[in-house]
């Protein structure tokens, strides 16, 4: 065993079925009786309510404002409606957008979260906040923004249409495949990354047949937590500064820039990682990693091209402008003229051939 630094993330995890009741009581063990409620406006007739009735005259506030990349605009709004409010805690329910929101007011403000996660975004187990302000999206780590609490209810994510399970899936194990080869990597999130990617890799295609099937819903649910956690104790590299790059300057959506993605950040990293995506690969019983996760992406349907979520070709050149603009660690060292290369075949849905 080679010698290795690793610092395990402070937080509680609940998870089971039906899980949503517990709140209540996980707002008592935090010390808390003022919960201010964040969701979106998908969620907010339905279990952001059931939230709200389950803390009852505990909920002094609420708001379904969260939006992709956190708006530094939204997050500014929502927490003059916080401050009028004057909780104790937040509890957010969503996926990614929502608990960013609850990260952005927690940064602010010091307030313990409740996170409730309907998505595999996993960003709920990591200290981590992405934000977006004048066409730029920019990232902090600090341990104010982690969660104190994930509460994964199962039957929150059986309603998912199969076609954002699999590209929140996909984004999940993305997390995961950038811990494999991180800078500091360590043997306890290697465990995690592989078992994280194998976990969606198998339940994807079964719930993109079926999203009712309690197993493989609770299998991927196990496995965004997994990669989420990943995500939390290393750093990452090419792929996310990519899809930051992407999703903060282009508006393009989360999840499918991530699922678009993947494949060729993958297949660029392979000759100076062969290791780690060689663990990948066998996480996705494939004979390569790149190609494992197009083929993959291409078999439950979704997008796999930069074109089809929206890109211009046009934008090409200003994306490796701003993806290579900064320095950052990578396993193979970054150029302007292969990261363009990289972003032509993501935008042509050309399959990588390793």
């Amino acid at each position: 065993m080679d010698a290795f630094d690793y610092t395990p993330l402070q937080g509680r995890v609940v998870f089971g079925q039906g899980a949503l009741a517990r709140i209540p009581d996980e707002l008592s063990q935090l010390g808390c009786s003022r919960a201010f409620v964040l969701s979106d406006p998908y969620h907010a007739k339905t279990a952001a309510a059931k939230v709200l009735d389950l803390l009852g005259d505990r909920a002094v506030g609420s708001s379904t404002d969260a939006a992709m990349h956190t708006p530094v605009e939204v997050t500014e709004r929502v927490w003059e409606k916080l401050r009028a409010a004057a909780p104790d805690c937040l509890v957010s329910l969503g996926g990614g957008s929502t608990t960013g929101l609850s990260k952005a007011l927690a940064l602010r403000t010091g307030l313990p979260q409740i996170a409730v996660p309907t998505t595999y975004a996993g960003s709920e187990a990591t200290p981590i906040l992405g934000q977006t302000e004048k066409g730029r999206k920019t990232t902090l780590r600090s341990l104010k923004v982690l969660p104190r609490v994930i509460v994964y209810d199962i039957d929150l994510t059986l309603a998912m249409p199969a076609y954002l399970s699999v590209v929140s899936g996909m984004n999940a194990m993305a997390h995961a495949v950038e811990a494999l080869y991180a800078k500091d990597g360590n043997p306890v999130t290697s465990m995690l990354a592989e078992h994280g990617i194998a976990a969606l890799a198998g339940a994807l295609p079964v719930i993109a047949a079926d999203i009712q099937n309690l197993m493989a819903r609770s299998d991927a649910l196990f496995g965004a937590w997994a990669c989420g956690n990943c995500l939390g104790t290393v750093g990452m590299a090419l792929h996310h500064k990519l899809c930051h790059t992407l999703g903060g300057s282009f508006d393009l959506p989360h999840a499918e820039t991530h699922t678009v993605i993947l494949p060729h950040a993958a297949a660029f990293n392979q000759s100076a990682a062969p290791e780690a995506l060689e663990r990948v690969a066998r996480a996705l019983d494939a004979d390569s990693a790149g190609a494992g996760f197009f083929d993959l992406a291409q078999s439950l349907g979704a997008p796999t091209s930069l074109k089809a979520i929206g890109m211009s070709e046009s934008d090409l050149d200003k994306a490796a402008e701003i993806a290579t603009s900064a320095p950052y660690w990578n396993p193979r060292p970054i150029d302007r003229a292969a990261i363009r290369a990289l972003l032509e075949d993501a935008y042509h849905g050309r399959r990588p051939s390793r």
